[in-house]
Order: structure tokens, then sequence, then C-alpha cells
């Protein structure tokens, strides 16, 4: 593996922060199987928009009301004709399939992973 040592100060440059899930509809123009999701981050950053290929383990009606974590500063990314503004995490399980990295228990929203 090669190293991918980072300092301190370079991590704390990734702002992770837990939002929850207000909307999800299916995104047919993406390449591959995808939502376009609706993401409430809590007062300070509001409702954030993301392209997430997670159709392989989840419905759009599991996804409302579920905690997320989110990288909230990368850059926009225009994704066919939708603008992901943060990027949602997640793991591959052992089909390829992505699993939401979550928090165990209810957070506030806005919260930041440290």
């Amino acid at each position: 593996m090669a190293d991918n040592t980072i300092t301190w100060k370079e991590f704390e440059k990734l702002e992770i922060r837990v939002g929850t899930i207000q909307r999800a509809e299916d995104f047919p123009e993406a390449r591959k199987p995808a939502y376009k999701i609706w993401v409430d981050l809590g007062p300070d950053i509001g409702v954030k928009k993301s392209s997430a290929q997670i159709t392989g383990n989840y419905s759009k009606a599991d996804l409302i009301g579920q905690q997320v974590l989110c990288v909230v500063n990368f850059p926009e990314k225009q994704i066919g004709p939708f603008i992901s503004q943060v990027l949602i995490t997640g793991f591959t399980d052992e089909k390829g399939a992505v699993v939401l990295a979550v928090p165990k228990s209810n957070v506030p929203n806005g919260s930041r992973l440290h």
C-alpha cells in the first residue's frame, strides 16, 4: 500500500458533517444507477443536493429520514443535468454496492465529524 499519510492540519480541512435525507428521486440521466438526494445539513449549511450511486442497497423510501455523513467542502460537480453539492459517504460491500456511512445514534444535523 502506498504511503497515504496526511497531517492533522490536512485532515482538519476535510469537512464531514451529518445530515438527514429529506428527498430522493430517480436519476435516469446518470450513467450509472443513482438517485438525486436532498440532505438537510442543519441551519448553518442548509439543504444540499447530491447524486448518489446507492441504488443497490436502498430504495428511495428507505432513505427518507436516514442520517448520513457528507463531505461538504468539495467543489460542486455537474453530473448530467444535475449539480451535486455534497458527497454522501459509504463503503462498498462484497456485491459492489454502497453501504452508507451513518452515525450509530441520531445527532443534530450539521454536526461535524471529529
